[in-house]
Order: structure tokens, then C-alpha cells, then sequence
């Protein structure tokens, strides 16, 4: 159920009957805000975007503000929502843009401003998430290849660069889908590549393809072949993108499209005005200052902007990384939409990351750091920047599970973290396992050097987080083929992942769910924190302490199969994992895993880079009876077993063998 509420009379709301309770809002007015009382019995609150500091709120406050903050972000978050979600059924979302408090005590508080609607949900728990999604739409769907494996690192800065990545991936036996380019443009404009030769527009005049001279760059002397040479491996290139007319540095190269831009911005009122008319600047201390910020709630702007970025898709482009969006630090904004310095504060993350979803099309992908309420509709989003310490793998987990309790089903992080020191083999080790389970699997690194190497002696020059600078630099060469297992298993798990985030699509439901999401009744889903399931099928339980190899984890009620000993566990209690387990990840009695055809001779089949359509599909199917139901871009099968008979519906034109996991 859901009511949207807007005075102060108290209401009352059955939250979960089954355990008797009964949930009792009150709103008074506090001046120029009000303050919601909740009055609700509950164990857990989840949501509230990407929350750092926990998955379960309960005895915090969130603040939701979006911020930028390089690594352990701690309360702060770059994806901030008003929005949260008790084990007992209880659904709260304020309709605001403005900064709220949300205190969870015994008694839930809510400092809100006046205006603002309330919309109250009640509920199970995937009933009150999709609701609230609903509100803005169904998430939209990523491309298939963006399911498969990212690389990237700061420091390609070249065609060479890039070709030399491809030519290790290939040396080491690596799959990869998606390449992202950091420091591709000339650092002005950022739309440009490095070193192409123009004649600079005037007045928002947008370049094509053949107006570049990319000949005598030292840097892409022809990014159109390199790019279709990379579509030839499989292989998909993202550009990175930040929202800003940039405020060159006095030791930088007066780039002259970049001062025609700027010009133009402030000219047609392009860029974020302040009230008394002159151009919102980023203020000194924050990153990009003094540059101004465009204002997407103007079409001009975003026909201005994306009219120069054309080009990159028709030479081959397949998607952004953007970056930012956290650079609103003043109230007194004017934008032409209408909307307050107060609400962009949140709100102007969706507005950029929103033109650029509309900009790009449906083979195209978005990668995203910002966000606010309704970031569902603009996928996919990642963590932001991490140290690669023990401790940031397990804020980071707890981030991508409030993100999933806020309706973002397309997530993920940077492996072993993207700043600092290179991680130890330990760590990549199980922050790679973890990626493998996660919506999104990615690795990243900074430049190299740091970018705070003054505040981190001892950096290392060289911070590629590629497996094999890793084995590298730590000597220890056996590390690249562990390594290479959990890269090539996450290719043969794309059948099911690309069926789960359809399904979750259809359904608004988020691909990784806390365990609370399916079993809110039980109050060990309420306190297992550090566990999930991904899909329908599968549970993982990362490991997060150091040198860990088992775990205590909580399997819910059921029969529960380990992924590779195979080895059967019945639920309902708390289990020590076992060492031959490789990575706690369960399958669940009565479900299936869709793998590629060639994973029926070992999940780490060398089946190379390719994402497109997969007509030879394998099932492992566990326990003596199940179905499972399975999503491609042509098909909507179903695959029924009862002990060894197995039936196959909407299968035509598919090649499927499978295998019984019945411990």
C-alpha cells in the first residue's frame, strides 16, 4: 500500500501485523521545517542511497547530502535518497530535493522542509522497494556487455598504452569487455581527443569526425580504427566525462575552444547562474575550482553540449564514465528549470547524469559516481574512490547494499580499492572474488604516482590494479592463473546475470539483495550485513578479513549447494564455510545457473571476450526438484526438473545441456 501525505494529523499504518506491529506517524511544524515522528517497532532500516558506515541504519543519522570525499567516506555519500525501508514493512520516502536528517532511535525523526510531500508504503519488503521505484520508472536496462568484465586505469593516455593492455589481456589469457579511457581528451574541453588538430567553433558550433586531423598526435593518431579494433576483440570503449567549463590552471596551454565555450556558456546562459546574474564559479579547495558547471535543466545546454560530443559515438564510442556532480556548494543558484541552489545541492547529480542518459542510446552505457533519489533510471552507478585498505572492502559492500535497498540494481566498486598503495595480493584476492558477485565486475586505477603522493610516501610509481602488475609487483607469478579463474567465470555467469537484471527490470527489484529482502521475518537475516543474494539462485558471503579463507555466515531456511565442492548444507542455522569452497557462494535448492555452453567442461572455460547472444547455454540445476526461468534478448524459456526428468519450455533455437547438484 501506498499513501502520499502532506499535514499533521497523526496516521496510523499496520507495519508487519504478523509481528504485531503497528506504525503511528505524527508531523508537526518546527518553523521553517517539520519534523516527521515515526513511532514503528523494527529491528532494521535499510536504504538511504549508498550508506558507508552500515548497511543497517538503526542507531545512526543520515544525512542526505550529497558529497564528495576522496576514500573512507564514512556518513558521507556520493548517492544520497530520501528513502528508507524497516524489516517491519514499513516504507518512508520524503519528496525533496532539499537536505534531510533522518534519526533512527526507537522512534524514527525526520527533519523536513514544510512543503514536502511524504509518501508512506506499507508491506513486505521487495513490495515497498518496487513502489517506491515506480515512483520515476523501471530502471533501465544496460547493455549486455556491460554485465562482463571493466578495466581501466588513469594513466592510458595513449593509443600504445591502450594497445599494450590489449595485447597483456590477450598474453595472460584474460577476458574483458569494457575498456574505460580516463585521460583520453585534451584535459580542456573534454570532449576533444589529446592532440588532434581543428579549427576552433565559434558560438557552440559542434565539430564532426572529418573536421579532426588526428594525424600528428603523439597521443591517438586514429582513434576511429583503434576503436574498431577493439570492437573487433569484443572489446567496448567508455570516455570519461566531468561537468565543467574548465578554469585552466596558469601552467597549463591556453586551449582557445575552450575560451569559445566558455564565452558562448555565459553568453546564452548555458552554465549555472547565481542570483545576481553572474556565473556560478566551484569555489576555491574543492576539485575543478573556479571552473563554472552547465546547467542540464536547460535544453539549450544539453543540445549545446551533447552536439559536441556527437562525433565520439559516430566514430564508435560505446558510452560515458561520468565522473563529478557533487559541485554544488552554494545556495544562491539560479537554474532555468527552475530549480533551487538549495535542491541542487542533491539534485543536480540526476540532472547530469539524466541529460546524459537521454543523449546516449539503448547500445550504448553510463557509468555513474552521483546520484540521488530515482538513480535507479540512470545506470549504472559505481562506489566512487577507495584506499585499497581491508577496511574500505567492507564500507564499500555495505555501500552497494544500501544502494540495492534503494532500487539501484547496477553497481559496483573498485577492485581492491583505486587509490593509494597497490593492495596486497590478499586483498585483490577477495575483493575479486567479490566482484565476480556483484552486478558489475571492475577494476580501476589511479594515476600513477597518486594523486596525493605528498600525504602517502612510500607510493608506487607503478598503481596499475591489473592482476598482472599485481603478481608482478608482490613476485608472485602463480597469482595471474588464480586470478584468471574468477575473470573467466565471471564471463560464463553472463547468461544468468544478463537474465537477472532483465528480470529485475520487469520487476523492479535490485540484482544484489540483502538477506533481509527475502527473509525480513527472520532476525538473522536482520543481522547478517555482510551477505547477499544475487538473483534468485545464488548467495555469496564475501570474505573481509584479512588472510581470511572461511567464515561464520547465516543460510536461510532450505537446502543450499556449494558452488564448487558441490557439497550440500542444509539452512535455517549459521554454518562455518568450507575451505574447498574457494569463496562462500551457494546455490539454492530449486533454483538454476544459466553458464555459457563451453562451462559444462569447468566454470573457467576460456570462452574469450564475447558478450553478444548465447544460443549454447549449460544449467547446473540444484536439488532433486526446481524451475528456473530464463531471459535473453529472444527468449523466455523455463527449464523444470523432478529428480532426473527434466523439461525444457520456449527453448527453441537454443543448445541446453545441464547437471544435477544434489550434494
Amino acid at each position: 500500500m501506498e499513501e502520499r501525505i502532506m499535514g499533521s494529523a497523526p496516521c496510523m499504518y499496520h507495519a508487519a501485523p504478523e509481528k504485531g506491529g503497528q506504525a503511528v506517524l505524527r508531523r508537526e511544524s518546527a518553523g521553517e521545517s517539520d519534523i516527521l515522528y515515526i513511532d514503528v517497532p523494527y529491528a532494521g532500516a535499510y536504504g538511504m542511497g549508498e550508506k558507508y558506515n552500515g548497511l543497517n541504519q538503526k542507531g545512526k543519522t543520515a544525512v542526505n547530502q550529497v558529497v564528495e570525499k576522496f576514500c573512507r567516506q564514512g556518513e558521507n555519500t556520493y548517492l544520497a535518497a530520501p528513502f528508507f525501508v524497516t524489516d517491519t514493512g514499513l516504507g518512508i520516502y520524503v519528496e525533496t530535493a532539499e537536505k534531510t536528517e533522518f534519526r533512527f532511535r526507537e522512534t524514527i525523526e525526520c527533519e523536513i522542509p514544510a512543503e514536502a510531500a511524504v509518501h508512506v508504503f506499507t508491506g513486505t519488503i521487495e513490495e515497498i522497494i518496487a513502489a517506491y521505484m515506480k515512483i520515476f520508472g523501471p530502471a533501465l536496462l544496460p547493455p549486455k556487455y556491460s554485465f562482463g568484465i571493466w578495466i581501466s586505469a588513469n594513466h592510458w593516455n595513449s593509443r600504445k598504452a591502450v594497445e599494450e593492455q590489449l595485447r597483456e589481456l590477450e598474453e595472460y589469457g584474460f577476458p574483458a569487455s569494457v575498456m574505460v579511457l580516463e585521460a583520453w581528451s585534451d584535459e580542456a574541453t573534454f570532449y576533444i581527443w589529446n592532440g588532434a588538430d581543428y579549427e576552433p567553433k565559434p558560438d557552440g558550433g559542434a565539430h564532426t569526425c572529418e573536421e579532426f586531423d588526428f594525424s600528428k598526435s603523439p597521443y591517438w593518431p586514429d582513434p576511429e580504427s583503434m576503436i574498431r579494433k577493439m570492437h573487433e576483440k569484443d572489446i567496448r570503449l567508455v570516455l570519461w566525462q566531468i561537468p565543467v567549463y574548465k578554469k585552466q590552471g596558469m601552467d597549463e596551454r591556453v586551449c582557445r575552444q575552450l575560451e569559445l565555450d566558455r564565452e558562448n556558456a555565459v553568453r546564452k546562459a548555458f552554465c549555472v547562474i547565481k542570483e545576481d546574474g553572474s556565473p556560478y564559479r566551484i569555489p576555491e579547495g574543492n576539485w575543478f575550482a573556479g571552473s563554472m558547471i552547465p546547467d542540464f535543466t536547460n535544453p539549450e545546454t544539453k543540445e549545446d553540449w551533447f552536439g559536441k560530443r556527437q562525433y565520439l559515438l559516430d566514430m564508435g564510442v560505446d558510452g560515458f564514465k561520468t565522473d563529478g556532480g557533487e559541485f554544488i556548494y552554494e545556495s544562491d543558484l539560479l537554474f532555468s528549470g527552475g530549480m533551487t541552489g538549495a535542491e541542487a545541492k542533491n539534485n543536480y547529480a540526476q540532472t547530469y547524469t539524466g541529460a546524459y542518459t537521454q543523449f546516449l542510446k539503448e547500445e550504448n552505457v553510463l557509468f555513474s559516481r552521483a546520484g540521488f533519489a530515482g538513480a535507479h533510471r540512470t545506470p549504472i552507478h559505481w562506489g566512487g574512490d577507495q584506499q585499497s585498505e581491508n577496511g574500505e572492502l567492507y564500507s564499500v559492500l555495505q555501500a552497494g547494499l544500501s544502494a540495492a535497498m534503494t532500487g539501484i540494481p547496477f553497481w559496483s566498486f573498485d577492485i581492491a580499492g583505486f587509490a593509494g598503495p597497490l593492495p596486497s595480493p590478499d586483498l585483490y584476492r577477495r575483493a575479486t572474488q567479490l566482484a565476480c558477485f556483484v552486478p558489475v565486475m571492475q577494476w580501476h586505477s589511479e594515476p600513477d604516482g597518486g594523486q596525493f603522493k605528498e600525504l602517502m610516501p612510500g607510493m608506487d610509481e607503478n598503481n596499475e590494479r591489473s592482476p598482472w602488475n599485481i603478481a608482478k609487483a608482490w613476485n608472485c607469478p602463480a597469482f595471474i592463473d588464480e586470478m584468471r579463474f574468477w575473470h573467466r567465470l565471471r564471463i560464463n555467469l553472463l547468461p544468468y546475470l544478463y537474465s537477472t537484471a532483465l528480470q529485475c527490470c520487469r520487476e523492479y527489484r535490485p540484482m544484489m539483495r540483502p538477506l533481509v529482502y527475502d527473509w525480513q521475518q527472520d532476525p538473522e537475516a536482520v543481522r547478517a550485513e555482510d551477505e547477499y543474494m544475487l538473483g534468485n539462485s545464488l548467495l555469496a558471503a564475501p570474505l573481509l578479513q584479512e588472510n581470511q579463507r572461511v567464515r561464520s555466515l547465516w543460510l536461510p531456511e532450505g537446502s543450499w549447494y556449494g558452488l564448487f565442492s558441490r557439497k550440500k548444507y542444509e539452512g535455517g542455522r549459521r554454518i562455518e564455510s568450507d575451505g574447498e569452497e574457494r569463496f562462500p557462494v551457494y546455490l539454492r535448492a530449486g533454483h538454476g545457473l544459466a553458464l555459457k555452453g563451453p562451462a559444462r567442461e569447468g566454470l573457467d572455460a576460456d570462452t574469450g571476450n564475447g558478450t553478444g547472444k548465447c544460443e549454447d547455454l549449460h544449467f547446473l540445476l540444484a536439488g532433486e526438484t526446481g524451475a528456473e526461468r530464463f531471459w535473453d534478448e529472444e527468449h523466455e524459456a523455463w527449464i523444470r526438473w523432478n529428480k532426473t526428468k527434466v523439461d525444457l519450455e520456449g527453448t527453441e533455437g537454443l543448445h541446453i545441456t545441464w547437471e544435477f547438484i544434489t550434494g
